[in-house]
């Protein structure tokens, strides 16, 4: 309860801030955040799964073909009907009808999110929404838990020699867990790498906390 409630605040508050979306999520928008404001922030601690490094390498590899079938038609479609629904109040400074033809999330952000928080190019928003940029600048402990299979956030963009760099940033990595995934066992019906890493980084937070003051 402690880190969840600040953390909806902080991020309510960053979102205006920033002016822009995530590409993929809360995630790339707290790095962002916790790279912008450094050590100011009232957050004691925090953790991140799977996110998204740099956003053209995320891009690039839902573009493969078998990615591009599996995830990135089908998430476009959703992002789609989630403006649409609104469309009305976008057509005074959007093509909305050039919006709907979009295939894949890149055509989707050029063609309204990028216009839609002002950024002159697609390639702006993009460098301007990848957290491995800000990550030398994370002032509180941060826990980064990766995996080297996600196709979602290609082993390639991880930014493992700015980890290094921060003694902050705690980047985690594994062999194989995917997106979100991290199951283990035959049969995973209990609960997941990623669910234990989480408790006990909290647990060490709440109990030692104090020692990184």
């Amino acid at each position: 309860m402690i880190f969840i409630t600040p953390v909806i605040e902080i991020i309510t508050s960053c979102s205006l801030q920033l002016k822009r979306p995530t590409f993929f999520s809360s995630r790339m928008l707290l790095l962002n955040y916790l790279g912008k404001i450094g050590p100011k922030t009232p957050l004691k601690a925090a953790a991140t799964f799977s996110v998204g490094w740099n956003t053209f390498a995320c891009s690039e590899s839902l573009e493969k073909p078998l990615n591009w079938l599996l995830f990135n038609y089908y998430l476009t479609t959703c992002l789609q009907s989630s403006v649409n629904k609104h469309r009305h109040m976008f057509v005074k400074q959007i093509d909305m009808d050039h919006v709907m033809k979009a295939k894949s999330i890149r055509e989707f952000d050029k063609r309204f999110t990028s216009v839609m928080f002002g950024y002159q190019t697609i390639d702006d928003y993009y460098t301007d929404a990848s957290p491995n940029r800000r990550l030398k600048s994370v002032g509180i402990p941060v826990l980064c838990l990766n995996s080297v299979d996600d196709v979602f956030s290609p082993s390639h963009a991880i930014p493992i020699e700015t980890a290094k760099q921060n003694p902050n940033v705690a980047l985690v990595l594994t062999s194989y867990g995917g997106h979100i995934g991290f199951l283990e066992g035959i049969w995973p019906r209990q609960s997941t790498y990623m669910d234990r890493v989480f408790k006990q980084f909290v647990q060490a937070m709440v109990e030692h906390g104090h020692e990184l003051s």
